[in-house]
């Protein structure tokens, strides 16, 4: 069973939760005075129309045309699934539906964002993109981006993925986009990382500084950021209003889960669901799935925090391990990250959202399961939210409930195969967190 909607019913806008929130987003600090940064300071960072959608009160903003034509090119509307093979090897009453982002050309819903930032970007002149990535879908959405739309496009991408992910970086490469492993001794702060451990996995906190401070060096190029911050979850809302037409086909879901790194991913297929939740339309439940190995919102604090390792960011509250929080080197590198989106951590404040945290054994042992029986080789980030939905159905059959369940397949693991083979042979280790510097007073 699967729903599939026309090209005219892509989202003309993209929803933006500002307005809904329970309460005020604390606004980014300027660390230089403690103080709300300037948006001037901002501006040098990111392109100007990311700015304004950052900070706007608009509950719904306007797709432009030309993004809207590009979504159509790169596979949206993507496909909404029934995991009915699934439901019957777990033998659960639960009915189990799947937003399926692996069929964008790029394999993921990074794509989403990326098109939106590269064109804003080129409409306002500039000529070189900078960001990080993680397992290397960032990094490949925006390498695409950059070639439809005619940026150049540098990427650092963590260390431990560029050598578990090779294919990653050629990918990125095939694109058009130069690709340097972080640490890398390109800057000044993967200098510093490196001296401390020339051996050192890097992680997205690390790379995002490098990006950034490679950006300041050029008056051209802009930073563009995967996750975390409000315009990107925003622009990846598409995702839960295409799925709210197509469920609706079926039925109404009772749970609704995602992965969470930095939060697009699960902001991405929920938000839309959420505002009917703030609204009071609705009822239902949002599980956020982390790993045990950066358990951000499961043992982390909300508090201020730099966004990345080096400390060039501003400040956000938000759940964090602390920026300087050693991520090990799992391989859902899309969740190696030390803080949490704002936005989403005023909704785990406020306990809408709820979240849990997985071993990656265990969250490769629902991924191969769910091959088995949907032939979809998931990445290892969207197989959290497996591993999630594959318990509350477990939970469902226990209890002879009909639970409709809801999760988002962000990506497809083509190019994450190392990881399952090292689960397959009985290399893959779980990690236990390392020290939190939040909660020992290091940060």
């Amino acid at each position: 069973m699967k729903a599939v909607l026309p090209d005219e019913k892509i989202p003309k806008f993209w929803y933006n939760i500002l307005p809904d929130l329970p309460e005020p987003l604390e606004p980014p600090l300027d660390p230089e005075t403690e103080k709300p940064i300037e948006p001037e300071k901002l501006l040098r960072i990111f392109a100007e129309e990311l700015v304004k959608q950052e900070m706007s009160r608009e509950r719904y903003v306007e797709i432009p045309r030309e993004v809207r034509e590009l979504y159509a090119k790169i596979g949206r509307p993507t496909p909404l699934f029934r995991a009915t093979n699934l439901e019957k090897r777990l033998r659960t009453p639960a009915r189990i539906y799947f937003k399926y982002e692996g069929a964008t050309v790029t394999g993921s819903h990074k794509i989403n964002t990326a098109l939106a930032q590269a064109y804003y970007a080129k409409k306002q002149g500039i000529e070189r993109l900078v960001t990080e990535t993680g397992a290397g879908q960032w990094g490949t959405a925006l390498s695409l981006a950059g070639a439809l739309i005619g940026l150049r496009v540098r990427v650092y991408m963590a260390r431990a993925s560029y050598q578990q992910k090779p294919y990653r970086r050629v990918l990125m490469n095939i694109y058009g986009a130069e690709v340097f492993p972080s640490p890398s001794d390109r800057t000044e702060v993967g200098r510093r990382f490196l001296a401390e451990d020339p051996s050192h996995p890097g992680g997205l906190g690390i790379a995002i500084s490098e990006a950034i401070e490679d950006v300041l060096k050029d008056e051209n190029a802009r930073y563009s950021l995967g996750s975390v911050l409000n315009h990107v979850l925003m622009h990846q809302t598409v995702i839960g209003l295409e799925a709210k037409e197509q469920i609706r086909e079926f039925e109404e879901p009772d749970v609704i889960i995602g992965c969470v790194g930095g939060g697009s991913n699960f902001a991405g297929l929920a938000y839309p669901f959420v505002k009917d939740v703030l609204k009071g339309k609705e009822e239902y439940e949002f599980i956020a799935v982390e790993p045990k190995a950066a358990p951000t919102m499961t043992s982390g604090v909300y508090a201020y925090d730099y966004g990345d390792s080096g400390r060039l960011t501003p400040k956000m509250k938000m759940h964090t391990l602390g920026h300087t929080y050693y991520v090990p080197p799992i391989h859902a590198g899309g969740l190696r990250y030390h803080g949490l989106a704002p936005t989403l951590s005023v909704l785990v404040n406020h306990g809408i959202v709820k979240p849990v945290a997985y071993h990656q054994t265990e969250v490769f042992d629902a991924a191969t399961l769910f091959a088995k029986a949907e032939g979809i080789v998931p990445a290892p980030e969207s197989a959290h939210a497996i591993k999630a939905a594959i318990d509350i159905a477990l939970r469902a059959k226990e209890q002879e409930e009909e639970k409709v369940i809801l999760f988002n397949l962000s990506g497809h693991g083509l190019l994450d195969l190392k990881g399952y083979e090292d689960f397959l042979e009985g290399r893959l280790e779980d990690y236990e967190p390392k020290e939190i510097p939040v909660l020992n007073g290091l940060f």
